[in-house]
């Protein structure tokens, strides 16, 4: 009758419980084969801190639990805008508004029953395009856009101007553009494809010279053939 605990008086204490005893954890058995019991577990190391005194595995604290001025800048700064772009707007705008005054004013009306619309609305449409064109062009420089400067080709832009292969270019137009009336199309045509072939750095001389000289023939009968323009025979009149 002495491990019961009895009731407490009305209006007195709780009688004290036993303290709980502690059991001692029970030993692995010893091994069957030599006898000896097992070496004890290794207590593991507590994690080291690191130099900021944090201890080792801890989350680094985030840029918003970091106080004002400690953290990076919030905002990046705004994108200025490209104002040259304007320039080019402006510049879109007068060729249209040039390209509609000179329809209005100067292109005549219908010459003929057969063409009752006239040479008018073709530039006056072109040019109104061109004003719709700079307009929008404009809107969206003032939102902030800007082209990717050489977006999706591979150009090194630290590369000088190879001025050697431009003049050479040139030189080729200049000489078809003398030659043409003198010597025609064939002959200044061969000369020009020939020309910017060399200038573009191929070296197959004779190669060169059939390709030239079939692309002239045959942008010469396109254009007499299928457009009804003849360009200039030269020397070779009567022949082609």
């Amino acid at each position: 009758m002495t491990d019961r605990t009895t009731r407490p008086d009305r209006g007195g204490d709780q009688p004290p419980r036993p303290a709980a005893s502690i059991v001692p954890d029970q030993a692995a058995p010893p091994d069957r084969e030599t006898g000896t019991p097992p070496a004890p577990a290794p207590v593991a190391d507590p994690p080291a801190a690191d130099p900021a005194g944090q201890p080792a595995g801890s989350a680094a604290p985030s840029a918003g639990d970091l106080p004002d001025g400690d953290g990076p800048a919030a905002e990046s700064p705004a994108l200025k805008r490209d104002r040259a772009q304007y320039g080019v707007c402006a510049f879109l705008a007068l060729v249209g508004g040039l390209v509609i005054f000179d329809a209005t004013t100067r292109v005549g009306q219908a010459i003929n029953s057969a063409d009752p619309i006239g040479p008018k609305p073709v530039p006056i449409l072109l040019g109104v395009l061109l004003l719709i064109v700079a307009a929008i062009y404009a809107v969206d420089v003032a939102r902030g856009g800007a082209g990717e400067p050489e977006g999706g080709e591979d150009v090194d832009l630290s590369t000088p101007i190879d001025w050697r292969t431009v003049l050479l270019l040139i030189g080729a137009f200049l000489v078809n553009a003398v030659l043409i009336d003198r010597l025609g199309w064939v002959i200044s045509g061969t000369i020009l494809f020939w020309g910017s072939a060399y200038a573009l750095g191929n070296r197959h001389y004779f190669r060169n010279l059939l390709i030239a000289v079939a692309l002239s023939l045959v942008t010469f009968y396109a254009f007499a053939i299928g457009l009804g323009v003849n360009l200039p025979a030269g020397v070779l009149q009567g022949i082609l």
